[in-house]
C-alpha cells in the first residue's frame, strides 16, 4: 500500500466519506441542531459571565457583590434588544455575512472590512476561551489537573476540528446532545436553588481551600469599578450574532428557522445568566482562581460534591468546550463570503469533501491554538481581548441597519429605525467602556490587530484587482502569433529517464534538442555520454555547454535566454525527465535538480515548462 492511498484511508476514517453536492440541501440544519450548533457561544457564555462581574466588583470588598444583580439586568435588557435587532438583520439578510454584508452595503467597504475583522477575530477567541473555560470547570472538580490545562485544552481542539471537518449536519448531531444537557441541568439546578432559597433553606457555600478565594479590596465601588464589572460582564452576550451570519445554514425557509433559533437562544441565555446571578447572591458565592462560580453554586444547591454536581461540571464542561463550534460554523462561512468579495485567499472558498469550508476550519484551529498556548489556556488573560471585536460588530451592524430602514422606508421603518438605532447607541457606549476599562488589561493588542487585518484584505483585494486587470483582454491589441515550438531536454546522463522524455518530446515539435551541462573536467566523460547518446538519442541532437565553476543552472539559463531571443516567433518547452521514488524518504537520497530547475523556470516568462515523471517500483 502506498503512503498516498494510507493517508487518504486515514482522512476517510477521521473526517468520513465525500458527500456528493447534489446533497447539499439534505446537510442544513433545523432549528433543533441549529440551536445547538449556533447557539452554544451565547448559552456557554453564562457560565462565565457571572464570575466575571464578580472578580471586578471584589476590588472594592465582599459587600459590593450586591451590585451583580443590577449590573446584571441591565446586560440582560442589553442582550434582549440586540437579539431583537439582529431578528431584523435575518429578515433583511437572508444570505447570511451578519454585521459584515450589513456593514458593507450601509456604512461602505471600509466599514465592512472592520466589522469582517472583528468578527474573524472574535471567533478565534471564542475558541480559545470557551475551551480554556470548559478546562477550568473540569480543573474546578478535579483540582489535580490544573497544572494540564495548555494539554487538555489543544486535545479538545483537536476534537472539535476533526468533528467540523465531518460537516454541518454530523457536526450538529454530535453537539445537540451537550447542548441540550447543559440547558437542562443549569435549568435544573436553577429551579432547586430558587426553591432552596423560597423555603429559607440555604447555606453559603465555602471554598473548599479558603486560601484560594479571592480576598475582598478595601477600595470604594467607584463609577470606573462598576462601568469596569459591566463590561466583564457583557461577555454573556457574545455570540448573539451567530445565527444571523449562519442563515444559509438553515433548512427552508432559512429567515424563519434562523429567526425561531435565535429568539430561543436570547431567552435561554438571559434566564440562566440572570438565575446564576441571583443564586450567586444568595449562596454568598465569592470568585476563586481554582474554582468556578457555577462549581460553587453547584455545591451549595446539591449539598457538596455529590452525583448531580459532577453532571453539572460535566455539562458545563462539555457546553464550554463546544461553544467553540459556533465559531468553528460562522468562521469558515464568514471568510468564504469575503473571499468571495476576494479580500481573502480564494481558497476559503472551497468546499470540502464533507461539503464543509475545511480551509476555514483549519486556519481557525491554527489561530485558537496559538493563542491557547501564548496565554496558558488562562480564561480571566483571554477575556480582556475578547470585547473589542464583539461590539465593534455589534455597533457596526445596528447603525447600518438604521441607514438601510432610512433608505428603503419600507411599512414600518421608523419602528425599527428606531429598535436599531437604540442598539447602536447602547453597543457604541459598551464599545467605549469596553475599550477604556481593558486596554491596560490587553485589549490594545485588539485594537491594533484589526486595523492590520483591514490592511491585509485590501493588500488581498489589490493582488486580485491587479491579475485581473493584467488577465484581461479589453483593449489589448492582438499580437503576432508564434508559428514555431522549439523543445530541450536537458540531462544529466543517458537511461531510462532521459529516453522516456525524448520520446515525449518527439511528440511536440519536429526541433528537438537536448542539452547536457558538463562539469566534469575529464574528457572522457562528455565523449561517453556521445556514445550512449549516438545510440539512445533517436536521431534528437545533443548540446554540450561547457561550465567553468561547476555551475548547473546559469549555463542552462543563459542558453535558453540566447534561444528565446534568437527565436521570438517559438514556443520554446524545456521538458525535464523526473524521478518518482516509490516512497517517500527515498527522495532525500537523489539530488532534487528538476525542482530547482522548476522554480527557475517558472519566472522566465518565455518559457513552458512540463515533467516527464519516470516513476521507481522499488
Amino acid at each position: 500500500m502506498s503512503e498516498e492511498s494510507f493517508l487518504s484511508q486515514v482522512k476517510r476514517l477521521l473526517v468520513g466519506a465525500p458527500i456528493p453536492s447534489h446533497l447539499a440541501d439534505h446537510q442544513r440544519l433545523s432549528r433543533f441542531t441549529g440551536l445547538a450548533v449556533l447557539s452554544s457561544d451565547a448559552l456557554s457564555s453564562v457560565a462565565y459571565a457571572t464570575e466575571a462581574i464578580l472578580f471586578t466588583l471584589i476590588v472594592a470588598g465582599r459587600s459590593a457583590f450586591s451590585y451583580a444583580t443590577p449590573i446584571a439586568l441591565a446586560i440582560a435588557l442589553l442582550l434582549a434588544v440586540v437579539a431583537y435587532s439582529y431578528r431584523q438583520t435575518i429578515h433583511a439578510y437572508p444570505s447570511g455575512g451578519g454585521a459584515y454584508i450589513v456593514a458593507r452595503e450601509n456604512l461602505g467597504q471600509t466599514a465592512g472590512l472592520v466589522a469582517a475583522a472583528s468578527l474573524l477575530v472574535d471567533y478565534t477567541l471564542t475558541v480559545a476561551v470557551s475551551i480554556a473555560a470548559g478546562v477550568a470547570a473540569i480543573t474546578s472538580a478535579l483540582p489535580a489537573f490544573h497544572v494540564n490545562r495548555v494539554e487538555m485544552a489543544l486535545f479538545f481542539l483537536v476534537i472539535i476540528t476533526v468533528g467540523n471537518l465531518r460537516g454541518i449536519r454530523e457536526s450538529g448531531r454530535i453537539f445537540s446532545v451537550p447542548t441540550y444537557f447543559f440547558v437542562l441541568g443549569i435549568l435544573l439546578m436553577l429551579g432547586l436553588g430558587l426553591f432552596r432559597w423560597a423555603t429559607d433553606s440555604v447555606l453559603p457555600v465555602h471554598a473548599v481551600h479558603p486560601s484560594d478565594a479571592m480576598p475582598g479590596g478595601s477600595g470604594q465601588l467607584t463609577l470606573f469599578v462598576v462601568l469596569t464589572a459591566f463590561a466583564n460582564g457583557c461577555t454573556a452576550m457574545t455570540g448573539v450574532e451567530a445565527v444571523s451570519n449562519g442563515v444559509p445554514a438553515f433548512r427552508r425557509p432559512e429567515s424563519k428557522n434562523a429567526a425561531w433559533t435565535l429568539t430561543a437562544m436570547a431567552v435561554l441565555a438571559i434566564t440562566m445568566f440572570m438565575g446564576i446571578t441571583l443564586l450567586a447572591h444568595v449562596y454568598s458565592v465569592v470568585p476563586s482562581d481554582t474554582e468556578t462560580v457555577v462549581s460553587q453554586i453547584a455545591r451549595g444547591v446539591f449539598g457538596g460534591r455529590a452525583l448531580p454536581y459532577y453532571a453539572i461540571q460535566i455539562a458545563t464542561m462539555l457546553i464550554l468546550v463546544l461553544a467553540a463550534n459556533t465559531a468553528f460554523a460562522d468562521f469558515p462561512r464568514l471568510a468564504s463570503i469575503v473571499s468571495r468579495d476576494r479580500f481573502l485567499p480564494r481558497q476559503f472558498m472551497n468546499l470540502g469533501d464533507r461539503l464543509a469550508f475545511s480551509n476555514g476550519i483549519l486556519a481557525l484551529a491554527v489561530f485558537a491554538a496559538f493563542l491557547i498556548v501564548v496565554f496558558g489556556g488562562n480564561t480571566q488573560a483571554l477575556l480582556p481581548l475578547y470585547m473589542i471585536g464583539v461590539f465593534l460588530s455589534f455597533t457596526l451592524s445596528q447603525a447600518g441597519m438604521v441607514l438601510r430602514w432610512r433608505r428603503e422606508r419600507s411599512p414600518g421603518w421608523r419602528a425599527k429605525a428606531v429598535i436599531n438605532g437604540f442598539g447602536a447607541l447602547v453597543t457604541g457606549a459598551v464599545l467605549i467602556v469596553v475599550a477604556i476599562t481593558k486596554s491596560l488589561e490587553g485589549a490594545w493588542i485588539i485594537i491594533l490587530l484589526i486595523p492590520l487585518i483591514v490592511g491585509v484584505f485590501r493588500l488581498t483585494r489589490n493582488h486580485y484587482d491587479a491579475v485581473a486587470d493584467q488577465l484581461s483582454l479589453k483593449d489589448v491589441e492582438p499580437r503576432p502569433q508564434r508559428t514555431r515550438s522549439m523543445v530541450v531536454v536537458p540531462i544529466s546522463g543517458v537511461h531510462r529517464a532521459v529516453v522516456q522524455a525524448v520520446e515525449y518530446a518527439r511528440t511536440l515539435s519536429t526541433d528537438v534538442r537536448a542539452l547536457y551541462v558538463n562539469t566534469d573536467p575529464l574528457p572522457t566523460t562528455v565523449e561517453s555520454l556521445r556514445k550512449d547518446w549516438d545510440r539512445w538519442g533517436q536521431g534528437v541532437p545533443l548540446v554540450v555547454l561547457e561550465s567553468e565553476y561547476r555551475s548547473l543552472m546559469e549555463p542552462l539559463l543563459e542558453y535558453l535566454d540566447a534561444l528565446s531571443i534568437e527565436n521570438p516567433a517559438a514556443f520554446i518547452t524545456v521538458v525535464l525527465p523526473e524521478f518518482v521514488p516509490a516512497k517517500l524518504w527515498h527522495h532525500l537520497l537523489h539530488n532534487q535538480r528538476a525542482l530547482l530547475l522548476k522554480a527557475a523556470l517558472h519566472f522566465r516568462s518565455n518559457i513552458v515548462l512540463t515533467s516527464v515523471p519516470f516513476h521507481f517500483s522499488r
